[in-house]
Formats: structure tokens, C-alpha cells, sequence
């Protein structure tokens, strides 16, 4: 530790704690001699120990600032306890040794270490005290009873304390550290008990995304190239032999009664495997992970349709101009193209189940008799009698069944083969090949951000170690190839050798043979599917629960969006609406008053009249046209109103304004000159008219 400890961890007060929990543990080996009635001298030794370990914890407590004065007071008040209690069981020894004067002095000595400890007792609890005091009555009758004998009996010196023997010790303790304490560094490995370092593997986000690429790659390579190439031959293989009755034929003709030995053995493994059962739980576990998965999608799916109708509503109800988002297929168009995908890994995987519960269905009567005893197997094979071997049949017999021994052979070294890749696969760690990478560009562009690319020729380079592997191959394919012709030349052969009376005896043998033969190897067929099956939809749980959790992540953003998209629409269409209603509020005070006030057509009532516009002069004499009636009206009233910017002087228009004459007409030659000056108002009658 580079820091400094806390207070109540420093060196003495943790020395303290040690010395008192060891005394603690020496006062149990005490406790059990005195319980066991054991021999006084080792009593005393057992006590001296404890009053030791009692002493150097309260020296240890003086120290530290952590320890209370309570708990130094109950320190002093054990250690002179025990002192005491080992002065006493050595004086019981010395009576027995007749040593009277030593008796004497270790009884006293007794004595004055509980008057000592008994000093402490407003510190201590009742429990030690009463043990101290009780010790002391004890001490003082056996200390009068010892005086008294030696004085008057014995007469031997009592010798001063300085000159008595120091008791011995018997030390039944020691402090221990459990070794995941002292050695819990060397414990921190990949095999140890606390397995690799908490921060180990603190390394940037990229390299932990490039382990995770290397992984796919990797596990693709060994499952699809070489372990999916290898099970493929041994599934053409059985299909061969299959097709050409093997090896039912031949075992017909080798054992015409009861079970073949290699019949009997598969029967046994399915029994002892329960078959039926395992291919039940099996198909049980497979169809409880897709239904978890298939639910998982089903809520993200759920999730962008939601989004898609409230999208397409909230469209519909604002229009196209005012809701100018994209659409939720374009904008989400990533995740519909997972959710597409996805719909059809599970509809793939879902034939591929249900191809294989047709399997279990139509192999399960045969999978029930092997699994059954014995002799239901025997009734189901029927035995042929009266067989003639010829020595043609003979020799032919041998050469397939020594064909059929490679074909067993070559499936039980390519199942060994397989099943070393994918432990080679298994143990192919390329974390400390990453980290030393990442280290590497780190320290040679140190301004530039790693990524996953980069370490794609380090892929390369390890994927280069399964290259062996694929070129193994083709030799496979080449040695199988020839091993099926063997099986074919030597199947040919015998069955020529067998045409007569053979055939027709054995034909049904056979063919329960060759059926129980088939629901052996479509029995391994089946787990097989099934533990694919099962590994296809745990790996597809982390593809479709990242897919949900996506779908979530944008489907929120989407609706934040469309939140804040209605509530700039509500805020402008909230003041439209207000003034609207302004509008209509204003139009109806108008109605109320047209009400209260009717209004009339006669000339007084048109206030609010333009005046004329002002004519230019022009020759006199030239009559124009009538002056309409409104502008005569206005020219009647008297009372007219004001251009605006015109001066006023007591209410009427300034004199220095240019006035049009009162009888002048205007005359459309005359042209029209705006922004004059209104007419003066008049009190003529009838002008106009």
C-alpha cells in the first residue's frame, strides 16, 4: 500500500489486536486443562503464556491512538488475572514437591498480582471481577493455611520473588496468516483460485471489439469450413451404407440367431443414455430458447410498428408540411433491415425444427426397441435356420466386414479429429497477441485513435494455424472416396456370392437389422441437430436482445422528437387561435353596438367619409361632370374630417392651406393632385344634386 494506513489500522493498534486475539485463543487451551483436570504445572505454564500475550497487547494498546482507555484497563486487569492464577497453580505444584517455602512465596506473589488487578475493576465487567475476587479468597486461605503449616511444622526460608524460578511456557498458539492473504498475489493467475487480476484486462474498447471479431471469425472458420466439411463426409458415408443395406446384410449372415454383438453394445449406450428422454428434454430446452428469442424480437418488432402508426397519425392529422420528419422506414431503416433478417433466420431455423421433429417422430418406434430389453429386440429380429455358407460367401463376407472395420475406424478418428479442432479453437486466446498490438500503436501513433481494422493482418496471421486443417481435407475426401469404392466393389461382390437361397431366408433378418442399424445412426443424427439447434438460438439470444435493445434506444429518440415537433406545431397554432378568437370577440362588440344603435343612411351619419380629391386648376369655363353624391354629402356636413398631417387652429383647417374654391368644378383635364387639402366645409344645399 502506497498510502498512508487510517488510524485505527496503523502498527500498533493492529499489534494489539493480534496479541489480544492470541491471548484470547491461549485462554481456551487454559480453560480446557483446567476443564480436564489436567496436571497444576502445566496449568501454570497455559496461564503464564496467557498473562503474556494479555501484557504485550495492552503494552501495544498504550501506543495506538485507536485503542480506548476501557479496553487498556481490561487488558492490565487479564494480565495480572492470569499472573495471578499461574502464581497459584505453581504453588500447588510446589506443596506437592514439598517445597513449603517456595509455596509460600508464589502464593504471596499470587496474591499481590490480584490486589493489582483488582485496582482496574472500575474498568472491567462484573464477570472479570467476580473471577479476580474469587481467585483472591482462594489465594488468601491457601496463603494462612501455608504460613501457618511452615511456621510452625516446616520451618523452611521463604525465599524473596527475585529468586524464584520463572515459570515456564506453554505456548499453544502462533499467528497464522491464511496463505490467500500472504501469498494472494501468486493466487492471481488464470488457474488460481482468484483467477486473472480485477484490471487485467483494462485495455481499450477497440481491442476487446477486435477479440470479439477475431472469435466470430475464428469459430466460423473451424464450424463451417472444417468441422461442418468433416461431418458432412461421415453423413454421405452412413448414407452409402444405408443405401446399400450395410451393415444389416452382413450381420444377417454372420449371426442367423439372436443379436449381433455390435447391435447389442449400440442398444445398451442408447439405454444407458435414456434416449427418448434425452431427445424429449433436449427439444424441450431447444424450443424454451427460441421461444425466449422469438419473444425478445417480437417486442422490438412490436416497438417499430408502434412507432410507424403513431409516425403515420401524427402525419395524417398535421400534414406533410408542417410534420416535414422522415417517414419511420427510412429514418429506422437500419433496424427494419435487422428485423427482416432476423424474421428470416428464425423461419429458417423454424423448418430446421420442424424437419427434426419429424425425424424424432418417424424414428421413434425403432428408438423404443432399442432402448427396450433384450428380448423385444429378438422378437423384433427374426432368426434364419437352414443357412448355407458357401466358401464364396465366406470369403466375400470377410472382405466387407473388413471394409465395414475402416469405415468404423475412419469415423471414430475423424470424430477424435473434430473434436481436437474445436478444443485447439478453445484455447485459442489472442488477448495478450491484442494487447501487445495495441501497446505497439499506442506507442507509435499516439494522436491516433485504435480501432478494429487495424488489426486485421494479426487475423490473419493466427487464422493462419487452421490452414492445416482445411488442406487435411481434401486428403479425407480422397482416402473416404476410396474406401466407398472398396465398399462398393466388396458390397457387389457379396451380394452376387449370396444370390440363390440365401437371400430369400435372410431378406426379413436383414431388414430388421439394417432398420435397427438406421435408427442407431439417424439417433446420433438427431442429437447432433438438436445440439445445433440449440447453440443456433443461445447464440441468436445476444443478436436479438442487442436488436431490442436498439429498436428501444431509436424508438425513443424518435418519440422525443415527435414531442418536440407537436409542441412547436401547438405553440403556432395556439396563436393563430387567439387571433381568431380576437377577431371574432372584436366582430361581435361590433354587432352589440350596430344593435343598440342602428345605424342610418342619412348624411349625418357618414363621418368617416374621404374627403375629394383636391382638382387642379385648370380653364375656366369647361364644365365637368357632377360631384358625386358622397363627396357632397361630406361637403354638407358640417363637421369634416382631417387629412392627417394637416395643421388645425381651433379645430378647422389651417388658412394658409390651399382651398379649393367653392363653386370650382373639376373637370377630368384637370388631372388629380393627391395630398391636398380637403374642401372647406359649407353649408350649401342642394349643389351638386
Amino acid at each position: 500500500m502506497r498510502s498512508t494506513p487510517p488510524e485505527d489500522m496503523d502498527e500498533s493498534t493492529l499489534l494489539s489486536l493480534e496479541n489480544m486475539c492470541l491471548a484470547q485463543a491461549q485462554e481456551c487451551f487454559w480453560g480446557k486443562a483446567v476443564k480436564d483436570s489436567m496436571k497444576d504445572g502445566t496449568i501454570a505454564r497455559l496461564a503464564a503464556c496467557v498473562s503474556d500475550y494479555y501484557a504485550a497487547a495492552g503494552d501495544w494498546a498504550i501506543k495506538s491512538d485507536a485503542v480506548s482507555t476501557e479496553w487498556i484497563h481490561h487488558l492490565s486487569a487479564k494480565q495480572h488475572h492470569f499472573a495471578a492464577a499461574a502464581q497459584y497453580r505453581q504453588s500447588v505444584d510446589s506443596l506437592e514437591k514439598r517445597k513449603y517455602g517456595e509455596e509460600v512465596a508464589r502464593l504471596r506473589d499470587a496474591l499481590l498480582c490480584v490486589e493489582e488487578g483488582l485496582k482496574e475493576k472500575k474498568w472491567i465487567n462484573r464477570v472479570v471481577e467476580g473471577d479476580l475476587n474469587g481467585l483472591r479468597s482462594r489465594v488468601r486461605e491457601e496463603l494462612k493455611r501455608a504460613e501457618k503449616d511452615n511456621d510452625v511444622i516446616y520451618l523452611l526460608p521463604v525465599p524473596p520473588k527475585s529468586e524464584l524460578k520463572i515459570l515456564d511456557r506453554a505456548n499453544m498458539v502462533a499467528p497464522k496468516p491464511p496463505k490467500e492473504v500472504s501469498q494472494g498475489i501468486q493466487m492471481l493467475t488464470v488457474n488460481g483460485p482468484f483467477g486473472r487480476p480485477l484490471f487485467e484486462r483494462l485495455v481499450p474498447y477497440a481491442v476487446h471489439q477486435a477479440a470479439q471479431v477475431y472469435s466470430e471469425k475464428r469459430d466460423r472458420l473451424v464450424t463451417q469450413n472444417i468441422v461442418a466439411d468433416l461431418e458432412a463426409m461421415t453423413t454421405r458415408l452412413r448414407e452409402l451404407l444405408a443405401d446399400l443395406s450395410l451393415p444389416g446384410s452382413l450381420q444377417a449372415l454372420e449371426k442367423p440367431l439372436g443379436l449381433p454383438p455390435s447391435l447389442t453394445s449400440k442398444a445398451e449406450e442408447l439405454r444407458q443414455q435414456d434416449a427418448l428422454y434425452r431427445l424429449k428434454r433436449s427439444s424441450e430446452d431447444t424450443t424454451k430458447i427460441k421461444t425466449s428469442d422469438f419473444a425478445i424480437y417480437q417486442d422490438a418488432v412490436s416497438l417499430l410498428d408502434s412507432e410507424k402508426a403513431e409516425d403515420d397519425k401524427c402525419r395524417h392529422k398535421y400534414g406533410t408540411d408542417r410534420w416535414a420528419r422522415p417517414p419511420s422506414e427510412q429514418a429506422l431503416s437500419k433496424w427494419w433491415k435487422q428485423s427482416t433478417d432476423l424474421e428470416g433466420y428464425l423461419n429458417s431455423a423454424g423448418s430446421s425444427d420442424s424437419l427434426v421433429q419429424s425425424k424424432i417422430r418417424e424414428n421413434e418406434h425403432i428408438l423404443r426397441l432399442l432402448t427396450g430389453p433384450d428380448r423385444e429386440i429378438e422378437r423384433y429380429v427374426p432368426s434364419s435356420r437352414n443357412l448355407l455358407i458357401t466358401p464364396a460367401i465366406e470369403k466375400t463376407s470377410s472382405r466387407l466386414r473388413g471394409a465395414l472395420n475402416d469405415v468404423s475406424r475412419l469415423e471414430t478418428r475423424r470424430r477424435r479429429k473434430i473434436e481436437a479442432i474445436r478444443n485447439k479453437a478453445k484455447v485459442d486466446d489472442i488477448s495478450p497477441a491484442l494487447h501487445a498490438e495495441a501497446a505497439r500503436l499506442e506507442r507509435e501513433y499516439p494522436m491516433q485513435p485504435i480501432s478494429a481494422s487495424q488489426f486485421e493482418h494479426l487475423f490473419e496471421e493466427r487464422l493462419e494455424v487452421y490452414e492445416a486443417d482445411r488442406e487435411a481435407l481434401i486428403q479425407e475426401q480422397e482416402e473416404q472416396d476410396q474406401l466407398c469404392a472398396r465398399i462398393r466393389e466388396a458390397n457387389k461382390n457379396f451380394m452376387e456370392a449370396r444370390r440363390g437361397e440365401t437371400e430369400s431366408v435372410t431378406k426379413d433378418r436383414e431388414r430388421a437389422l439394417q432398420e435397427l442399424e438406421n435408427g442407431y445412426v439417424k439417433y446420433k443424427e438427431i442429437v447432433q441437430n438438436l445440439e445445433n439447434g440449440r447453440k443456433f438460438y443461445n447464440d441468436l439470444a445476444g443478436h436479438v436482445t442487442r436488436f431490442r435493445d436498439g429498436v428501444r434506444a431509436a424508438v425513443a429518440q424518435r418519440r422525443q422528437e415527435a414531442s418536440e415537433i407537436e409542441a412547436e406545431i401547438g405553440v403556432g397554432g395556439m396563436q393563430l387561435q387567439e387571433r381568431r378568437e380576437l377577431r371574432s370577440q372584436k366582430k361581435k362588440e361590433r354587432e352589440q353596438q350596430d344593435a343598440i344603435n342602428p345605424p342610418t343612411r342619412s348624411a349625418k351619419d357618414v363621418p368617416d367619409a374621404l374627403p375629394a380629391p383636391t382638382p387642379i386648376q385648370g380653364r375656366a369655363g369647361n364644365a365637368g361632370p357632377p360631384t358625386p353624391p358622397v363627396i357632397a354629402a361630406a361637403a354638407q356636413n358640417s363637421t369634416a374630417m382631417p387629412m392627417p398631417g394637416m395643421p388645425m387652429t381651433n379645430g378647422n383647417v389651417n388658412a394658409n392651406a390651399n382651398a379649393t374654391p367653392r363653386n370650382a368644378v373639376w373637370d377630368p383635364a384637370m388631372g388629380i393632385k393627391f395630398g391636398g387639402s380637403p374642401m372647406a366645409p359649407q353649408h350649401t344645399q342642394g349643389r351638386g344634386r
